[in-house]
């Protein structure tokens, strides 16, 4: 169950990356300015991304991806998750924190996107049943 958590998550998140590098996904911004503008945008009107906030989205995909391929990677892919987009999410409601130093945008939509992930995860990190056939006696 979690290594498909750890597969869907990093499908997601590699195809949302992906979208925030085509224009035609993007209407303009609205929030504070950054320092990094490029690909600054809404992702389908409603998050606030840019270039690293796309790079981070194909990375955070490319390792879930990887961390599919075992359970215990793919916990700690689900409780590394959870941690970083707690802290994310928290951030976003942070003034002096909400653009990461201007490099990203985590205000908006991205803070109750950012805390479901992080719930989510935190239930697949350390919550869901791992039961993978082994009967102990």
């Amino acid at each position: 169950m979690v290594r498909t958590f750890a597969r869907a998550a990093g499908i997601i998140y590699l195809l949302v990356g992906i979208l925030g590098f085509i224009p035609a996904f993007l209407s303009p911004p609205n929030g504070p300015d950054l320092a990094v503008d490029a690909f600054h945008g809404r992702l389908l009107g409603l998050f606030p991304v840019n270039l690293m906030h796309n790079l981070v989205h194909i990375a955070i995909g490319l390792w879930g991806l990887s961390a599919a391929r075992t359970l215990g990677a793919s916990v700690g892919f689900a409780r590394g998750l959870a941690i970083l987009y707690a802290v994310l999410a928290v951030m976003g409601l942070i003034p002096g924190l909400k653009t990461m130093f201007g490099l990203a945008p985590l205000h908006g939509n991205d803070v109750w996107l950012h805390a479901g992930t992080a719930l989510v995860a935190a239930y697949f990190g350390w919550g869901a049943n791992r039961n993978t056939g082994v009967t102990r006696t």
